[in-house]
Parts: structure tokens; C-alpha cells; sequence
């Protein structure tokens, strides 16, 4: 742990006892900056990267793995180092965009989950290059195709772009990668990043990268790491995380976010140390299969509310989506009517961010109601939502 760490861990601790040093540190959706156990995959990642250190353009590759095998974590680690290193080691002539190195590539990250259409990914690639703000109302996609093409005009200069979370629902699939990037083929190479197998896509890149879900040991290691960063000392004993690991079966988000809800439990109660109890809640509040809390953070902001309120709601206010609708839109700070409340839910029910179960106990005549279901872990949203909204 460098110096800066040690002084921010102490500007976290505060005067109490607290359980929790570090919020970020357990989190699921925080990524760190040198992933744990990762240095194969890295490995991989390089190769297929290593024609940029010659000053030559990569092909285009596919970087693929079930949920929680760190793959977002690694490429954005990855992708943040070499626009540092390389960029800081090579010659430099200035633009009147941007500073650029004569044989370097740019290097942008881009989440699907937030650039879900050719406009929006025209719009992350170039507020990723350009030093000036890229406007969003007002310009059509064709604009921003031909900034890009502008860019991309020097001989020399070339681009290499990440697009995280391809195919998933309502998002960017390959195919559609390819098109938006056809104009500029000769000068970007798109490094994708999803979970589906490669035998279930078109339009795949000959290069393909598998991210493979974290042995034991390796999630063990992880989850020490992250403890070690976020929690107090002795917090949570060798013992429960290898638990967690084994229950996780290899998928770090779950594990996290699992570690995360027990220590908030301890928390809560006043104690020093993660108890049997509070891992076995923790792990009971993440759905297997869990939606990506990474996922549920990218939904719009009235969204998010409805699922907030959702997540305090008792067993009779979820038994239907009528009553659970009403009940949200009656609480306190939503200035939605039911109607739309309702709407939202089985938008996200269709989404798999939550999930409609039929009651089969009904005696009412018809169809039987479905009460709701988060299918995300809700003590982490729940605290990370409070957090960030105080």
C-alpha cells in the first residue's frame, strides 16, 4: 500500500469505529486499477495489442467471458495504462485538438450500456480523442461520423477502441460495431467485450480472447485484496471468504457484492467482525443469477428511484405490480404517477432487472397476479444509491 492509500484509508475512517474503511474498495462496480489474478488474461490481451509497440494497428477482437470474471476490470486497467505509458513515451506534435504522438494510437474506452446507438457510440469515441465538448442536441449521427472520419484523417494516426457490454439487451451487437466502424476501418481497431460465446454471434472478429470465470483460489486472493482495502482490520476472517468464494463459483461480482451486504449488515448492528449470520443475509440478498449492478447504475435516474423504492417495500406491497406501482408512487420524492411506475417495472421485469412471479395461492378468478422480484443484489444498490444521493 503506497502512502497515498494509508492517508486516504485515514480521511475514510473518521472518528467511529466503523466496520466499513472503504466503501469503493468492496464495491462491485468499482474497478481497481491493477485487477487481482488477472496476469494471464493480461497476458493475452497484450499479444493481440503488440503490433501498437511497432507502431502498427491491431485487427479488430473479441474479449469474452460469463458475468464476474473481471473482463470490464481488466480492459479498462489495461486501456488506462497504455494511453498513459504509451503516450508519455513517444514523440509529440500538437493539434488543435489534442496533443498526439506521431506512432501511438489513442486509446478509448466505451460502455454499451450508455452509448446504445450509432450516435451515442460516434459520441463516446470522439469525447474520448477531442479536448472540446462533443454536443448531443442539435447534431445528427452523420456530423459525428464525419468528426470522426476528420480525426482519423493523418496517415499516422490510429485509434484503438473498447466497447464493453456488446449484446446485451437493448445495446450494441457486433454487427452493428462493424458497420459504425466501417468508414474508419483502416485506422481504429474495436477490441468488444460481452459475455455471449462466440459460437452464438455473427460477425465475429478472427481474434477471440476468452475470460474465463476465477478458480477458487484466485477469488479467494481477490476477495482478501478488496477486504484488505475497504474493511477494518480482522474483519472477516480466511475462513468466510473462502465461504463466499465457494459459493460465488468463480463470479467476483457476486462475491463482492455479497461481502459487501454482510459487512454493511455488521455494520448496522454495531459489531467489529463479519458474523456467520451476516454472510449467510449477505449472499441471500444476491439473486443467482444476479442482474450487474454495473447494469442497474447505468438506468436512467427515475428509474433507479422506482427500484429503490421497490427494495423497501414489504411482501404485501410486491404481491402484484399494481399494488407495488401504487405503493412506489405514494412514497415520499416521486413525482410519478402509478400508471408510469408500472410501465417502468415491467420495462425492467423485461429487462431481467427485476422479475415477475407468478402466485399460484390465488383464489381470485382470471390469470393470477405476479408479485415482483429484484434480480440484483438490493443491499448493495440500496446503500451505494444512498450514498451517492446522501
Amino acid at each position: 500500500m503506497d502512502l497515498t492509500e494509508r492517508i486516504r484509508r485515514r480521511q475514510h475512517l473518521g472518528e467511529d469505529s466503523s466496520i466499513i474503511r472503504e466503501y469503493e474498495a468492496i464495491s462491485p462496480v468499482a474497478h481497481v486499477e491493477e485487477p487481482t489474478d488477472r496476469g494471464p488474461i493480461l497476458e493475452r490481451l497484450l499479444d493481440y495489442l503488440d503490433p501498437v509497440f511497432d507502431g502498427r494497428q491491431p485487427t479488430d477482437a473479441y474479449v469474452w467471458g460469463p458475468t464476474g470474471t473481471g473482463k470490464s476490470a481488466v480492459v479498462t486497467a489495461l486501456f488506462a495504462q497504455l494511453s498513459r505509458l504509451l503516450a508519455r513515451s513517444a514523440p509529440v506534435i500538437h493539434t488543435s485538438t489534442r496533443a498526439q504522438t506521431t506512432n501511438a494510437p489513442e486509446f478509448v474506452y466505451v460502455d454499451a450500456r450508455q452509448a446504445t446507438s450509432p450516435f451515442g457510440l460516434y459520441h463516446a469515441v470522439l469525447d474520448g480523442v477531442l479536448d472540446e465538448s462533443v454536443p448531443r442536441q442539435g447534431v445528427k449521427t452523420e456530423k459525428l461520423r464525419s468528426r470522426l472520419v476528420e480525426h482519423l484523417r493523418p496517415v499516422d494516426r490510429r485509434l484503438v477502441v473498447a466497447v464493453d457490454h456488446v449484446n446485451e439487451p437493448g445495446g450494441l451487437d457486433l454487427v452493428t460495431l462493424t458497420s459504425v466502424f466501417s468508414i474508419v476501418e483502416d485506422s481504429l481497431a474495436c477490441t468488444a467485450v460481452g459475455r455471449t460465446p462466440p459460437d452464438e454471434l455473427d460477425g465475429l472478429p478472427s481474434e477471440r480472447i476468452e475470460v474465463p470465470a476465477y478458480e477458487r483460489h484466485a477469488l479467494v486472493d481477490l476477495l482478501t485484496a478488496r477486504a484488505a482495502d475497504g474493511l477494518a482490520e480482522q474483519a472477516v476472517d480466511h475462513e468466510r471468504l473462502c465461504r463466499l468464494a465457494d459459493w460465488a463459483e468463480g463470479n467476483a461480482h457476486d462475491a463482492l457484492a455479497a461481502l459487501f451486504g454482510a459487512a454493511d449488515l455488521a455494520d448496522a448492528a454495531g459489531y467489529d467482525r463479519i458474523r456467520e449470520r451476516d454472510l449467510t443475509e449477505g449472499m441471500n440478498a444476491v439473486p443467482r443469477p444476479s442482474a450487474s449492478l454495473g447494469r442497474v447504475h447505468t438506468l436512467p435516474e427515475n428509474r433507479q428511484l422506482v427500484l429503490r423504492r421497490l427494495v423497501d417495500l414489504d411482501e404485501a406491497a410486491t404481491e402484484s405490480v399494481d399494488a407495488a406501482a401504487a405503493a412506489i408512487a405514494d412514497t415520499r420524492g416521486v413525482d410519478l404517477s402509478a400508471g408510469t411506475v408500472k410501465r417502468f417495472l415491467y420495462e425492467l421485469a423485461e429487462a431481467g432487472v427485476v422479475q415477475r412471479v407468478t402466485v399460484s395461492d390465488t383464489e381470485s378468478a382470471g390469470r393470477p397476479p405476479s408479485r415482483l422480484e429484484p434480480r440484483f443484489p438490493t443491499l448493495v444498490f440500496r446503500r451505494l444509491y444512498d450514498l451517492e444521493r446522501g
